[in-house]
C-alpha cells in the first residue's frame, strides 16, 4: 500500500519539477506543544513531507543532535501515544504527508497491530524503523499491508544487491536511502559516491529515492536534489531548535531555515 499523500505529494513534484524537501524534527522538542505549532510552520515554509521522530532512549542511528532531542522530548513526557494524539489534533490543520520515524521496541510495546491500526485511524502517512529490516519484518508488513501505514525501508552504501532488492520490492511510498555508513550529524563529504549509487538504485525502480544523513545546507541540499527524488534534512533542523527553543524568534528561525532548503530544490532546468 502507498499512502495516497506521499504519492501525491512526489507526483505533483515531477510535474513542477521541483524535489521533495522531507524535514525530520523530533516530537516533544522542546514539548509536543511546540512539535504541533513547527509542523504547520514547516508546511508553509516548503516542506513536501515531514519526518517526526518518536523519542527512544537507546538508538542505534542517531547522533549527539538527535540523541539530545530525544531525551530532551522523554523528559517533556513524549511518547508513541501522545505523538499519535498529536497527529489526530494536526490532522485537522494539515494534510501534509508525516511519517513516523520510530525505533523497533517503541511500536512493538504497542503491538504491530494495534500500532498500524491507531496510526493509519489518525492520519499517520509512513513509518520509518530503523533496527527494522525487511527480512524481519514480516508481523508489521501484513498490519501495515492491511490497514496503512505505508513501511518505508532504509538502504546504506553496504547494502549489498540483494537487500537492495529485498528493499526496492518492499519499500512503500519512497525507498530511504542512507548517504553514509554512520550516525545521523556526521558531514557528507562524498556526494559524487551517493550519486553515483542513487542513479544505480534509480534503474531499477521507479518510486522515489530520498537521500538523508549529512545534508545541512542547502547547497548541500541542492547538490542531492540534483539526482535523487527528496532530500532528508534532520541534525540540521534539530540543531536550529536547539539552538533557537528559548529565543523570541524561535518558530521564525525554523520557518527561515526550512525556506532556504526548500529554495534550493526548484529546479528551472531539466534534470
Amino acid at each position: 500500500m502507498m499512502s495516497n499523500r506521499i504519492a501525491a505529494t512526489f507526483s505533483r513534484l515531477r510535474q513542477r519539477n521541483e524535489k521533495a524537501l522531507i524535514p525530520y524534527l523530533m516530537a516533544g522538542d522542546p514539548s509536543l506543544a511546540d512539535t504541533e505549532t513547527l509542523i504547520p510552520v514547516l508546511e508553509r515554509a516548503g516542506a513536501d513531507l515531514i519526518e517526526i521522530g518518536v523519542p527512544f532512549s537507546d538508538p542505534i542511528a542517531d547522533g549527539p543532535v538527535i540523541q539530545r532531542a530525544a531525551e530532551r522530548a522523554l523528559r517533556a513526557g513524549a511518547s508513541l501515544r501522545a505523538v499519535l494524539r498529536m497527529v489526530k489534533s494536526l490532522r485537522v490543520k494539515t494534510q501534509v504527508p508525516l511519517i513516523l520515524m520510530a525505533y523497533y521496541n517503541t511500536v512493538m510495546a504497542m503491538g504491530e497491530r494495534r500500532f498500524c491500526r491507531e496510526a493509519a485511524a489518525v492520519g499517520v502517512d509512513g513509518i520509518i524503523i530503523p533496527d527494522m529490516p525487511p527480512e524481519e519484518a514480516g508481523v508489521l508488513q501484513t498490519a501495515s499491508a492491511a490497514r496503512g501505514p505505508c513501511l518505508i525501508f532504509l538502504l546504506a552504501p553496504t547494502s549489498t544487491p540483494a537487500r537492495q532488492n529485498n528493499v526496492i520490492k518492499h519499500t512503500q511510498g519512497f525507498v530511504y536511502y542512507v548517504s553514509m555508513t554512520g550516525i545521523t550529524g556526521a558531514a557528507l563529504r562524498d556526494v559524487g559516491a551517493v550519486q553515483r549509487r542513487v542513479r544505480a538504485l534509480r534503474q531499477k525502480t521507479r518510486k522515489p529515492v530520498a537521500v538523508g544523513f549529512g545534508i545541512a545546507t542547502p547547497d548541500e541540499a541542492r547538490r542531492i536534489a540534483s539526482f535523487a527524488d527528496g532530500v532528508i534534512v534532520g541534525s540540521a533542523l534539530v540543531r536550529t531548535i536547539e539552538a533557537h527553543k528559548h529565543a523570541p524568534d524561535f518558530v521564525k528561525a525554523v520557518g527561515r531555515f526550512t525556506a532556504g532548503l526548500k529554495a534550493a530544490l526548484v529546479f528551472n532546468d531539466a534534470r
